[in-house]
């Protein structure tokens, strides 16, 4: 709980990573800044590199018997499994894998009978785009890592990888040896549910796909009005089902006004009050939370907006953990125009920022909302090569940034 207030959706989800590491991790580089740091260059390409001790094992002789993948799935396919084009990921219960088909707009669930044990890490892992270049037979700068998922009950991490000469796609594993496998998707068991266009406009991008309790949500974008999307898809997964669709109104600050297109970049489902929540964070960067209990299909939902993070940023990632008692929401960006001297801000394309997830309840919101502090520095503190300054960031209380 959350000042008594707020809580996870799902336990199974409440000790890990947001794209399925672990939260509780034994080495100090994944605590509080450090954490920040490390999740911000994980999900950069270049130089990527995995670290030991990245999650921790945690097992219980007395626990009870859990259902099997066969109890989240239905009506499993266990061949022919393609993808027009890979995206994101999280792991669901029992080993089972959401992926998001961002090509022809549907979630896939995958049973991966990785199951366990969990092993960690045995040492760090370092230029993983070279060693995943090198199993496609191409180098680090042919191919693109979309997306990273460990699976919490092996400690197995799962790469979703185009090659980018034809547009292959792949599913890509590491071991606790840093060894590259794959996952042989024409035998893989799975499910296929799609996501529903607006009217005749199909799905255009899937931004995040997750398990929030009793139903899978996912989030993306179709058509023009009205074109953010949240699907919902409840368990048991069955192959050939459509999602649920709602579309979604957020407040952006920074804009000033309300706006319907602008997808959700990444989310993670949160409870309030006993209520289920998307806490969803846009590009130009508010946070903004939309109630998804007792909607209709094809309702419209219109969002909350908690915090403001600052124009011309787009959100990579999302996630939680608990430090000293207090519960943080941390996302990590990407500046839209970094590589622009004339529009550089700040010293890395790439920053983030922790939040108390205190702000989640908050009574100011939208046009009130809390907003990053942002002060201009000196003209010595000037980047030689940029046309501006960079900026302290910090505050208000219980918005921390690095950059």
């Amino acid at each position: 709980m959350i000042g008594g207030v707020l809580s996870f959706v799902d336990e199974h989800n409440r000790s890990r990573y947001a794209d399925g590491q672990l939260l509780r991790a034994t080495s100090s580089l994944h605590t509080g800044r450090q954490l920040m740091r490390h999740k911000i260059a994980m999900m950069s390409v270049a130089g990527l590199v995995l670290s030991a001790g990245m999650m921790a094992l945690t097992t219980s002789a007395a626990a009870p018997k859990k259902p099997g993948a066969d109890h989240y799935l239905k009506n499993v396919q266990t061949k022919g499994l393609k993808f027009q084009r890979i995206g994101r990921m999280s792991f669901a219960k029992q080993g089972i894998l959401l992926i998001a088909d961002t090509g022809n707009g549907s979630v896939v669930a995958i049973d991966t009978g990785d199951t366990g044990p969990a092993k960690a890490l045995k040492k760090r892992v370092d230029s993983v785009d070279k060693l995943v270049g090198g199993a496609l037979g191409t180098n680090a700068a042919g191919v693109q890592i979309v997306d990273m998922a460990v699976n919490p009950l092996s400690g197995r991490i799962y790469l979703s990888v185009i090659r980018k000469q034809d547009g292959i796609n792949a599913l890509l594993t590491i071991d606790s040896t840093g060894k590259v496998g794959s996952v042989d998707l024409a035998k893989a068991r799975h499910v296929r549910i799609t996501l529903p266009g607006n009217g005749k406009a199909k799905v255009s991008n899937v931004t995040g796909v997750k398990l929030a309790g009793s139903r899978v949500l996912a989030a993306g974008q179709s058509g023009r009005e009205f074109a953010s999307k949240i699907y919902s898809i409840p368990l048991p997964l069955e192959h050939g089902n459509s999602a649920a669709v709602f579309s979604t109104e957020t407040f952006h600050v920074a804009h000033g006004r309300w706006e319907t297109r602008a997808p959700i970049q990444s989310f993670i489902p949160v409870q309030e009050k006993g209520k289920t929540f998307i806490v969803g964070s846009f590009a130009c960067t508010p946070i903004a939370k939309f109630p998804v209990d007792g909607l209709e299909n094809g309702a419209k939902v219109k969002g909350t907006s908690v915090v403001e993070l600052g124009s011309g940023n787009r959100p990579v990632d999302m996630f939680v953990y608990k430090k000293s008692g207090k519960n943080w929401l941390v996302t990590n960006t990407d500046r839209f125009h970094h590589r622009n001297p004339s529009r550089r801000f700040g010293p890395s394309q790439y920053w983030g920022c922790r939040v108390d997830m205190k702000y989640l309840g908050a009574t100011e919101t939208n046009e009130q909302a809390a907003r990053r502090v942002v002060k201009y520095l000196g003209a010595k503190d000037t980047d030689a090569k940029s046309a501006r300054r960079f900026s302290k960031q910090k505050g208000p209380e219980g918005m921390e940034v690095i950059d």
